[in-house]
């Protein structure tokens, strides 16, 4: 692996996902996600999160570290339920502290928002500019994000095609793009949700019987058989296990998952 590879790896940036069956707060794993942003880890370059409700995202984004944020403070007291979860804790590789280069970004796409973060580095990435689509901010991920709207928007200009074919060419230019450098993602419209690894991204699905668990960042325990139904399934992505006590699963470097009612589905 090339030397600058192994040092994008030490200072990337961290992801956290989830998507449920029924709608769920993250008020938990969040509070050991936001550690990473200055206490436990060295992600001091912003973060923010997405919450889908219905055919409504709720984001907030904010340039101060998260451990720091009176919004994420917000965020882990405020139990906001949402069956699809995406945040992102920023270590900067390209693009300025700005508000604007924050994750995750949101574009439309056939008539629902789309919710995009990434970890990683795309060195020289430099696509030709879309008909549609256009970055806001000047990072290589929110250039990957628009080339991939703008691809599945020019494949499919009919409107949304079936699950099995967005998968395809989401992992054909997934594929093409991950060539330029490191492609952690997480991406997601409300409905389906993708993971890609290009190298650390792991995830845990819980669901009955359930049991306690603790996390890694903070010394904070929650009983999930306390507060979940026997029905409920929950999984969780993230760029590195959040709990010490849970058996996580590491996803295969160039796989691209969908998880959808809170489990891993095969296409």
């Amino acid at each position: 692996m090339p030397a600058s590879d192994i040092q994008t790896q030490a200072t990337m940036c961290q992801l956290l996902g989830m998507n449920c069956n029924v709608p769920t707060d993250i008020c938990f794993s969040f509070e050991g996600f936001c550690a990473r942003g200055g206490k436990t880890d060295e992600h001091r370059d912003g973060w923010g999160i997405a919450f889908f409700e219905g055919l409504g995202c709720r984001t907030f984004i904010d340039v101060q570290p998260s451990i720091a944020s009176p919004i994420a403070e917000l965020i882990k007291n405020y139990p906001i339920h949402s069956t699809n979860v995406i945040a992102h804790i920023r270590k900067a590789t390209q693009g300025e502290i700005k508000l604007e280069n924050c994750h995750p970004f949101r574009r439309e796409l056939w008539g629902k928002y789309w919710v995009f973060a990434h970890n990683g580095n795309l060195e020289n990435f430099s696509p030709a500019a879309g008909d549609f689509y256009q970055p806001v901010g000047d990072t290589d991920s929110e250039k990957a994000f628009c080339l991939i709207l703008n691809t599945l928007r020019e494949t499919f200009p009919q409107g949304k095609p079936s699950l099995e074919q967005i998968y395809q060419v989401l992992k054909t230019i997934t594929t093409s793009i991950a060539c330029q450098g490191i492609f952690n993602y997480l991406l997601c419209d409300g409905e389906h949700f993708f993971a890609h690894c290009s190298t650390k991204l792991s995830y845990i699905i819980r669901q009955y019987p359930f049991a306690a668990a603790h996390l890694i960042d903070e010394d904070v325990s929650v009983d999930f058989q306390a507060l979940a139904h026997p029905g409920d399934q929950v999984a969780i992505i993230a760029t590195t296990p959040l709990t010490d006590n849970e058996v996580w699963t590491a996803i295969n470097s160039g796989e691209l998952l969908v998880f959808q009612e809170g489990a891993a589905i095969l296409i």
